[in-house]
């Protein structure tokens, strides 16, 4: 497949099939025992009111199977351990029999069960008889449970459903193929940060269609907007992803909050060294991007060209600039990092010349993170999923390595088979040879800001965005990223000034 070139030596891939989920920011997993169990109690009361049959809760209970998107590094499996609990604590107030909890990660068969497709066979065998919705959720996404049972109610479970919150592109973009070039509006896909649900019926249908024609793309990019000829996504209002804080909340039987998480103090400015990709046809248009923008947030950078230029300066580390892939550089920066840096400073991150990203940021989301771990970190994307391939981190939205990663990808002999292979796929397939999951925050970026729905950017602070083609790449720095935005405004207040651009 042909990949679009990028600045400093990354590639955007574009979709067939087209990513998810992530990194997910701090939240608070439940409310005060006491005000909970009065919610419950409440919302049970006025549904026995309106059914006149207490009963049904329990029925349809049982009839759900709750699907957490998790992850296996540490903190990400804890945080969908800590919702697991939140469901089952809200059910048991209720004085019924426990629903099934699944966790993603925990699904170790099935290399992309993040990709939920490869799922479906065994999800139809597993409870294709005895259950009526498979409900999908992220880490953060917050349920309640009478809510969403109400919601439920309304739909046909002897029919065909795919529900979940509405987003659109409102212009085509790279990232989903340009697809429905005409008019991007039309195709409807789930924010998963809000849930979604697919009836037992539909379920039953694609695990069938899947074992008569398997996927045929060779990608994952995201996989909220992948499409097949099944029914179309229903909107179902009562799926936000509004604050739990907010007026909105009231009506919602999901909601979420991507705040940026806190774990702790921010790591130090010295404990990150970023490591740029260049080369000298763009020291003139895109490096002083890079000082007008993020470079002062960084206490340790470098740049990494095929030409030394002492002005920037630029570090030549006798690779040859390639036209294409870049991976003889990346290995290249990788060994320098683990030989010649400080070996004090627990991570590193790799970006493009034409990444604008905020370190600022970056250093709050890595307090989350135990750098003693394997760590590589950003936006997932995947290869070949469905017949044995593996997932990788997608360079251009910046790679996030801890050094303990590091070493033991080095160790492992692991190389590139050409400098001009692509870096990103490369170090997908040898960390999954090491058995060494990555880690997917959708905080980083691989496109544009305007390559995103309004409504999925704005329950983010992201972190990191790519590309400066047909953007002004200073003000979107400083419209998302810059470190002031959190000193000057509140949430709600980023939120319409990014809607008004």
């Amino acid at each position: 497949m042909p990949r679009e070139r990028g600045g400093g030596g990354c590639w955007l891939l574009p979709a067939l099939l087209l990513l998810p989920p992530l990194c997910a920011p701090a939240l608070a997993i439940s409310v005060a025992a006491e005000d909970a169990k009065e919610q419950i109690e409440r919302l049970v009361s006025q549904e026995s009111e309106k059914s006149g049959k207490s009963n049904k809760i329990n029925i349809e209970l049982q009839e759900i199977v709750f699907v957490i998107q998790s992850q296996s590094n540490s903190f990400h499996s804890k945080r969908a351990e800590d919702l697991e609990r939140n469901i089952l604590k809200q059910a048991e107030e209720l004085g019924k029999e426990l629903p099934r909890v699944l966790l993603i990660h925990q699904m170790d068969r099935h290399d992309g069960a993040w990709t939920i497709l490869p799922l479906m066979h065994d999800f139809s065998a597993s409870y294709g008889r005895n259950s009526s919705w498979i409900f999908f959720c992220e880490e953060d996404t917050r349920i309640q449970i009478v809510k969403l049972l109400e919601t439920l109610r309304r739909f046909d479970k002897s029919k065909e459903w795919f529900l979940g919150k509405a987003l659109y592109d409102e212009e085509s973009t790279i990232i989903h193929h340009y697809a429905f070039a005409e008019n991007p509006t039309v195709f409807k896909f789930p924010d998963f940060a809000a849930g979604w649900a697919l009836s037992i019926p539909l379920v039953n249908k694609l695990a069938n269609k899947l074992k008569s024609e398997p996927l045929k793309s060779d990608f994952t990019i995201d996989l909220k907007h992948e499409k097949g000829n099944g029914p179309h996504l229903t909107p179902v209002p009562e799926f936000c992803t509004d604050d739990l804080n907010s007026y909105k909340a009231v009506h919602c039987a999901t909601m979420f909050s991507n705040f940026l998480p806190v774990c702790g103090d921010p790591v130090k400015k010295e404990d990150i060294f970023v490591a740029v990709k260049t080369c000298q046809k763009f020291h003139r248009d895109r490096i002083p991007i890079v000082k007008q923008t993020w470079e002062s947030e960084a206490a340790l950078v470098e740049y990494y060209s095929d030409y030394a230029e002492t002005s920037i300066p630029t570090i030549d580390l006798g690779v040859p600039n390639t036209e294409r892939g870049h991976c003889g550089k990346t290995f290249a920066i990788l060994e320098r990092f683990l030989n010649q840096s400080s070996s004090k400073t627990p991570w590193l991150v790799i970006v493009d010349d034409d990444t604008l990203i905020s370190i600022f940021r970056l250093r709050k989301l890595l307090s989350c993170y135990d750098p003693n771990e394997p760590v590589f970190l950003g936006e997932r994307y995947g290869y070949g999923l469905g017949t044995g391939g593996y997932s990788y981190i997608t360079g251009g939205g910046g790679m996030v390595f801890s050094r303990e990663a590091i070493q033991k990808l080095l160790a492992s002999k692991c190389q590139c088979y050409s400098n001009d292979a692509p870096d990103d796929m490369v170090l997908g397939m040898c960390f999954s040879g090491l058995g060494i999951p990555i880690t997917h925050c959708p905080l980083f970026h691989q496109a544009r800001p305007m390559d995103y729905p309004k409504d999925y950017l704005a329950h983010q602070i992201p972190i990191s965005f790519h590309k400066h083609w047909n953007i002004n790449p200073v003000k979107e720095y400083f419209t998302w990223l810059a470190p002031k935005m959190e000193d000057s405004f509140t949430e709600k207040k980023q939120r319409r000034i990014r809607e008004d651009l």
